[in-house]
């Protein structure tokens, strides 16, 4: 038998996770079992047993991990005690009055509840449920309807606190903090982007969407006083993390705490503690069920990742690309493109993991900042939510819309296809928003260069 090298079987690896991925393995299982195969082969049975065993324990253990959970958990208390509602319908009344508001209030509100909750596919169902049979009511087209929800949903990936930024944090050991504070104002970027996007639209086809009228300036004060729940928990978590008050991990549970006692105290002065009692119980086990998914595929994945580890890939990738005669722009947008078309077959998080290893090498040999590409790629994860055929957070909101009934009684339920058309506009919008973090490098940059080390 012809000897095999450790690059060809690394390369055998990538194929065979390919081949159980496309046959439909989730990737978990399909990141352990071609990692194992891989170590295997590479240092024999008892090296690749011994490798295996340790990694859950290894990997659950890392202490920026435990941010993870308590973000979640912000999140889906916010969305149980109706803060996510509330915040909604402030949104509603003060940017209504534009062209399409209320899709616009959808994308205030998703970017509101983005910066308390680290979960796309969360951030998507909630408003799923609080804004679509708002803006079906008044008219708006049901594809926008759909759009704007799935694509505001994305905006969790990128306003911090995401769980995609902790977790690319984590794969290349960089600051979590910093990388948290750097996907602020590209995802304020975003919020402007979808915004203008919709006026747009709806300016040049008012059928799409209709402004909302008739609010006075007292309702719109009213309604202030129920996005303060949400607006305190970040500003307390900015504000720590900025600062240098707090780790991560602390903010997070600052918030989780400011949330708990704020839903707490409510339901105290409405007497509903059955209630609170009822909601928390179904929030803390949405938040483990959510959590225990996220750390099996890092468990998963991180098998995979030592078996790259071992092959040599991801330093012999790093070097074929500086021998590359291109300029680094050049391999940068080839680098993005390849996560497009790989985001279309794989979760985020998934391909972040996977991918990573091999990547990051070539693209700090290649002279860019690993903040910034932290943001970029995550940005690209972000696109890639939305696009077929894998877009998860299109299956959520079509999904979400078979439970919910129209005014009359029937039941909503948008196909599939019209939410992947709907969300066309922002896939555009998207494009243009990498474009400008591209050229301009400091939007990612400048929060994280000031603040303060800890």
């Amino acid at each position: 038998m012809l000897p095999v090298d450790d690059l060809t079987i690394g390369l055998f690896g990538i194929v065979l996770l390919v081949a159980l991925v496309l046959a439909g393995v989730r990737v978990f299982v399909a990141a352990a079992l071609a990692g194992f195969v891989g170590l295997v082969l590479l240092r024999g049975w008892s090296t690749a047993i011994a490798i295996v065993g340790t990694i859950p324990h290894s990997k659950t253990v890392t202490y920026a991990l435990s941010v993870l959970p308590l973000f979640i958990l912000i999140g889906f208390l916010a969305f149980h005690a109706g803060f996510t509602k509330r915040l909604f319908e402030t949104a509603r009344r003060w940017v209504g009055w534009v062209p399409g508001g209320l899709a616009v209030s959808t994308v205030f509100a998703s970017a509101g509840f983005a910066a308390v909750s680290g979960a796309s596919t969360a951030t998507a169902a909630v408003f799923s449920r609080v804004a679509i049979p708002d803006m079906v009511k008044h008219g708006y087209h049901r594809r926008l309807t759909a759009g704007v929800v799935a694509a505001g949903g994305t905006l969790a990936s990128l306003i911090p606190p995401s769980a995609i930024l902790v977790i690319y944090a984590i794969i290349v050991e960089q600051s979590v903090g910093k990388l948290l504070l750097a996907g602020l104002l590209p995802g304020l970027v975003s919020v402007l982007i979808y915004t203008v996007l919709i006026i747009g639209m709806c300016t040049a086809k008012p059928q799409l969407g209709a402004s909302i009228t008739g609010v006075s300036f007292k309702e719109r004060i009213e309604s202030l006083p129920g996005a303060l729940p949400i607006l305190l928990v970040v500003g307390t978590i900015f504000g720590a993390l900025y600062t240098g008050f707090a780790t991560p991990t602390e903010a997070g549970a600052l918030g989780a705490a400011i949330i708990f006692l704020l839903y707490f105290g409510r339901s105290l002065l409405q007497q509903s503690f059955s209630c609170f009692r009822e909601n928390m119980f179904k929030a803390l086990m949405e938040t483990a069920k959510l959590t225990v998914m996220i750390f099996t595929l890092i468990w998963g994945v991180f098998i995979f990742v030592r078996f790259l580890g071992y092959a040599g890939l991801p330093s012999a990738f790093a070097d074929w690309v500086v021998t590359l005669n291109v300029s680094p722009l050049v391999i940068m947008i080839g680098i993005l493109l390849a996560y497009a078309i790989l985001g279309m077959f794989m979760d985020a998080i998934g391909m972040l993991i996977l991918t990573l290893p091999v990547v990051f090498p070539a693209v700090i040999v290649l002279g860019y900042d690993p903040i910034w590409f932290g943001v970029i790629v995550v940005k690209m994860a972000e696109i890639c939510l939305i696009t077929p055929p894998i877009g998860l957070n299109c299956f959520v909101v079509a999904g979400v819309s078979r439970e919910l009934q129209t005014p009359s009684g029937t039941s909503l339920n948008i196909p599939l296809q019209d939410v992947f058309r709907g969300v066309g506009p922002f896939f555009v919008a998207d494009v243009v928003t990498v474009a400008i973090l591209l050229i301009f490098p400091d939007i990612v940059l400048w929060l994280p260069n000031t603040m303060a080390d800890f």
